[in-house]
């Protein structure tokens, strides 16, 4: 049975003589199309390729998990006295966190997976404690019509069971990204900004490759020689001499000294001709897209001047931050309603900063008419009536 490089030297016209004489055979460049290797599109690969090794990625999260967390939530509602301990759960929810911590946590597994999971451990048909659980172990577990009956949580080797079908609080709060073709999972931003993740994590280890070996060369030494072959002899010792003298960031620079009809053709394209610079920008800025984060507010280029950093910080805010924390605020407050009675939790916006004159703006407005009584003037400014 001939071999691949036969078969191809037989097609190309090329018959040896004699298997007992050995001939010089023409040179073959086999060459096929490049195929990208993309990222798989699951939480804990995307969770190890993004946050865990892109730094645009990494920051985004964080922005947007720390801002979240950082806004207070306020009890409003004719039920918001009787909830006093649905605010106190909430600012210490277990021994080992605050307030702040588990809101972070939880914020940062929504925007990495697309879904976070909250446990209640109650007592007495009372929530005393509120846990994250990771996504990556947690299973929806859909019952006869489809909809989640438990969730299957995997650790150490056990499977932990939630059912959801019981009286009072379910025991978990499954908080979700919208996602067109899952009844289920959401869809994390990552997953959606994964093409752009993949070309910026390969354009840094190209970058670190090419510091690493920069007098590598890339292309093919000729021998032009008589003959055109070099002996085994001259061909160890060049290839000992290139990998001792010519590879390595310490051999970085170094002129490569040709000699006996050896000649140099480049092979490969030079970093300007790639425009790796400009293809990790775009990548960058699109990621920073994905996540709802102004690529002002992560280092990347752009116009850096302070008024153009307030109205970037401001929209941060409006687009991403308050709309996030207002559907998990709300969904905290249906899900704990059995145990604390209806009340509403919102963000309180007189504490974001960044919206300092936008508020001032409202507040002198409402403050001039004159037409509204002080109980609606309280009610347009996000205040209920006056104890």
């Amino acid at each position: 049975m001939p071999n691949l490089l036969t078969r191809i030297a037989r097609a190309a016209g090329y018959v040896p003589a004699a298997k007992a004489a050995p001939l010089a055979v023409p040179g073959f460049a086999l060459y096929g199309d490049g195929r990208a290797v993309w990222t798989a599109r699951e939480g804990t690969a995307l969770a190890r390729a993004g946050f865990a090794r892109n730094a645009v990625v990494h920051r985004a999260v964080r922005l947007v998990a720390e801002a979240a967390a950082a806004l207070p939530l306020i009890l409003t509602g004719p039920g918001a006295e009787a909830a006093r301990p649905l605010a106190a759960l909430l600012a210490r929810p277990n021994p080992r966190q605050g307030g702040a911590r588990l809101l972070e946590a939880l914020y940062g597994h929504l925007m990495v997976s697309g879904n976070a999971y909250l446990e209640a451990v109650s007592l007495d048909g009372s929530p005393r404690e509120l846990h994250v659980l990771r996504p990556d172990r947690m299973r929806v577990v859909p019952g006869p019509d489809g909809w989640p009956a438990s969730y299957a949580y995997d650790v150490g080797g056990r499977s932990l069971h939630y059912d959801q079908t019981g009286a009072g609080v379910p025991p978990i709060l499954h908080l979700t990204l919208f996602h067109p073709l899952d009844d289920h999972y959401g869809l994390s931003p990552m997953e959606a900004a994964a093409a752009a993740l993949d070309i910026h994590n390969a354009a840094g280890a190209w970058n670190k490759a090419l510091l690493d070996n920069t007098a590598r060369p890339s292309g093919a030494l000729v021998f032009a020689g008589a003959g055109g072959t070099l002996s085994e002899v001259q061909f160890a010792r060049l290839k000992g001499e290139l990998e001792a003298n010519y590879q390595g960031a310490d051999n970085a620079g170094r002129p490569l000294l040709l000699e006996g009809g050896l000649d140099w053709k480049p092979l490969a394209l030079s970093p300007k001709d790639m425009d790796f610079v400009e293809a990790k920008a775009g990548a960058a800025r699109e990621i920073a897209l994905a996540f709802g984060v102004p690529p002002l507010l992560l280092g990347l280029p752009g116009d850096n001047t302070h008024a153009n950093y307030a109205e970037a910080n401001r929209a941060f805010y409006r687009q991403t931050v308050i709309p996030l924390v207002r559907r998990t605020a709300e969904s905290l407050a249906q899900w704990l309603e059995p145990a604390f009675g209806p009340a509403s939790l919102e963000p309180d916006l007189d504490a974001v900063e960044a919206l300092a004159p936008e508020r001032e703006s409202l507040w002198r407005r409402v403050q001039a008419a004159d037409f509204l009584t002080p109980y609606e003037k309280r009610e347009a400014v996000g205040y209920g009536p006056a104890a």
